[in-house]
């Protein structure tokens, strides 16, 4: 019952990545959504408790490979790093590489309504798959598919996260060594209403650090504060 809705048999999934699968129980388990459980009776369970197992293994994994790979990056880049590497849209991303929603197990309506690409959905999934290489080969199996993932997305990771809020970087830098926390200036407003360019300095205690530029007030002080964490050394120049 509910065949005719698989892409993909969990075999045929296991095979074409090469996963270390021996048996196909635990694979089962992750690859069916609550949805086809309630239509099929021939299902045992849904992938939820391996979500849940997958969600803190990722943790895990992923701050161990950051702290080995990036020794000489602060604890809060390593935290930034890591909120956005195991963000639902990137883990979606990772469940799209492998082809996971064509494997999934979901009932007729979730098919419908498109659930094989929908972003939370894929994320649940590919959890659930991590917390099913757990229990199936322990860290290193999970290491074995993950590495190499985390490996090759850490480009567009720096790219667009880790100075994506840079004010805050700067005003966690500025705490972290005794300053107060920095104000922002406007030091000129030119052009039209319509179409305006605002600069902005940062001040920290009595010092200026930088200076943005920007179509709003909030864009400059953002422009300023990364001026400011790149004179400082807390980024790099680019």
């Amino acid at each position: 019952m509910g065949v005719e809705y698989l892409a993909e048999s969990p075999e045929q999934f296991s095979k074409r990545l090469n996963l270390p699968f021996k048996n196909y129980f635990l694979l089962t388990r992750a690859l069916t959504h609550r949805s086809y459980l309630n239509e099929n009776r021939d299902a045992i369970e849904d992938n939820e408790r391996l979500e849940f197992l997958g969600d803190a293994v990722l943790d895990f994994i992923v701050a161990d490979w950051l702290y080995n790979n990036y020794p000489e990056k602060p604890e809060g880049d390593l935290t930034r790093l890591r909120a956005a590497l195991v963000h639902t849209d990137q883990l979606a991303d990772f469940a799209i590489q492998l082809g996971l929603g064509q494997a999934l197990r979901l009932g007729k309506g979730e098919i419908q309504a498109g659930g094989r690409e929908r972003p939370t959905l894929l994320c649940d999934a590919f959890e659930a798959l991590v917390g099913a290489l757990y229990l199936h080969g322990g860290i290193a199996a999970v290491n074995d598919v993950i590495f190499p993932m985390l490996q090759d997305v850490m480009g567009v990771i720096f790219k667009n996260h880790l100075d994506e809020d840079t004010k805050s970087r700067l005003q966690e830098w500025a705490q972290g060594h005794g300053f107060p926390s920095p104000k922002y200036i406007l030091i000129a407003e030119l052009g039209p209403d319509h179409s305006k360019t605002f600069e902005m300095e940062v001040i920290i205690g009595k010092e200026a650090y930088g200076r943005g530029v920007g179509s709003s007030k909030q864009i400059a002080e953002k422009a300023a504060a990364k001026e400011a964490l790149k004179i400082l050394g807390v980024l790099e120049f680019n």
